[in-house]
């Protein structure tokens, strides 16, 4: 519970139809996400000093729920930030360990990104994800709701992608959203993805 979050610093400049505004907002939202995170876990470690009973319960409860969307936005937005750069290549090398996974898991890299891309148009808030289950190695899509809701169990994240429309909409119109994904191909750093894949998924957040 002494565990201290730390906003990480993310260079996006110039990126392809994304703009510095858009970044700006949605960093300033990463930030609340954990400064909330450390608000919460001080909150609930107060209430542990203490017995949880009856008159407590709601309370620790409600926190400890809450912790889970708090935590969970900050983290999908480091890995959804550590996965864009200036300057992307738009879709991956064939040669990459990426394209390779995607390849095995979907019988093409074509077809990874269109059932990506579907998952990503679907409508509601929330965030396209591709996961990698660590017990066969194969790579899968899904669709992560209210940031706790929909992440599975076990599996390692290694392409994250949010489609809620803070993400775009100073940029786009929200039935544009399918421009903001492509322009969210056209930012991708395949070396993280590649990174993460190698790894067994992303790395957790920088802690003090």
């Amino acid at each position: 519970m002494s565990t201290v979050y730390k906003a990480q610093t993310f260079n996006l400049s110039s990126l392809n139809g994304i703009s510095d505004g858009t970044l700006a907002m949605h960093f300033k939202l990463y930030e609340g996400y954990v400064t909330n995170t450390n608000t919460l876990n001080d909150q609930i470690a107060e209430l542990a000093k203490g017995e949880i009973g009856a008159k407590e319960m709601p309370v620790y409860s409600e926190l400890t729920r809450r912790l889970g969307f708090e935590y969970n936005g900050m983290v999908l937005h480091e890995w959804y930030f550590g996965n864009l750069k200036s300057g992307g290549s738009g879709d991956p090398d064939t040669s990459s360990a990426f394209y390779k996974a995607a390849e095995a898991s979907f019988g093409s890299y074509e077809n990874w990104k269109k059932n990506f891309v579907t998952v990503g148009k679907m409508r509601g808030v929330g965030w396209a994800a591709t996961y990698l289950d660590p017990v066969n190695g194969n790579l899968s899509n899904h669709w992560i709701n209210l940031h706790e809701t929909g992440n599975i169990a076990g599996f390692a994240p290694i392409l994250i992608m949010d489609v809620w429309e803070h993400a775009f909409i100073r940029d786009y119109a929200p039935a544009e959203r399918p421009k903001y994904i492509e322009a969210f191909f056209s930012n991708i750093n395949w070396a993280a993805a590649d990174e993460r894949l190698v790894k067994g998924g992303a790395a957790r957040p920088a802690v003090i």
